[in-house]
Parts: structure tokens; sequence; C-alpha cells
């Protein structure tokens, strides 16, 4: 997703944010074995209140910066195993703390400025 970001940069106008974990299962039912309810034990994957799943989500941030994104950060909630008034209340607040503006320049352009000679 991160290839994804950088790929397609100047034509992204809005990020969703959900989470997803993966292999967390019993083993008893694979990725495409059926259908099974989201929050059964025996899913491969299930959806995560964002923050607390797999997805790398200070890299898409940091992805998102380097192409210039400026758009809105949408969450979308779902994770059946928490009460989705707490959930999505602290996805949204994940989400703002994560969301950090870019730099202005090199952290190290100040020191150039340093060693000017007037």
């Amino acid at each position: 997703y991160i290839r994804f970001i950088r790929t397609f940069g100047p034509r992204i106008f809005n990020a969703h944010m959900k989470d997803a974990w993966w292999g967390k299962g019993d083993g008893s039912v694979g990725t495409f074995g059926g259908h099974t309810s989201f929050g059964d034990a025996r899913r491969t994957w299930d959806f995560r209140s964002v923050g607390r799943g797999m997805i790398d989500f200070e890299s898409i941030i940091v992805a998102l910066n380097d192409v210039g994104y400026q758009g809105p950060l949408s969450v979308e909630w779902e994770d059946s195993r928490m009460d989705r008034v707490h959930g999505a209340t602290e996805s949204a607040a994940f989400c703002k703390r994560l969301d950090f503006k870019p730099a202005a320049g090199a952290f190290d352009a100040v020191f150039a400025k340093d060693q000017q000679v007037s």
C-alpha cells in the first residue's frame, strides 16, 4: 500500500484509514475457506480498530507527506471485538495524533545557514 501511495500520489484525494490483522485465527478456517462472521476466532483475518491491527500507519503518513497529500484522513471503523463508540473515538484520536505535518526542508538545512560567513 505504500508503493501505491508513492505511485498514484497526485491522484489521491482522500485517505481511507482502516486497520486489519491477519494470521491470528486458530488455523481451522483459511483465508478463502468459506464465510465466517467477523469476530469469529477461526478467521484468518479481521478488521481491527485503527491502530490496533497490523497496518503501518506511520509509513502511510510519511508517504502521504512525501507526495504532497493535503486531504482528509477518513476513519472507517470496524472491530467486532470492541464497543463502537469507544473504538471509533480511539481510532479518530489515533489518526489525529499520527497526522504530523511534513518538514519545510531538510532537518540539517539550518546548520548550513549557521556556516555562512557574512
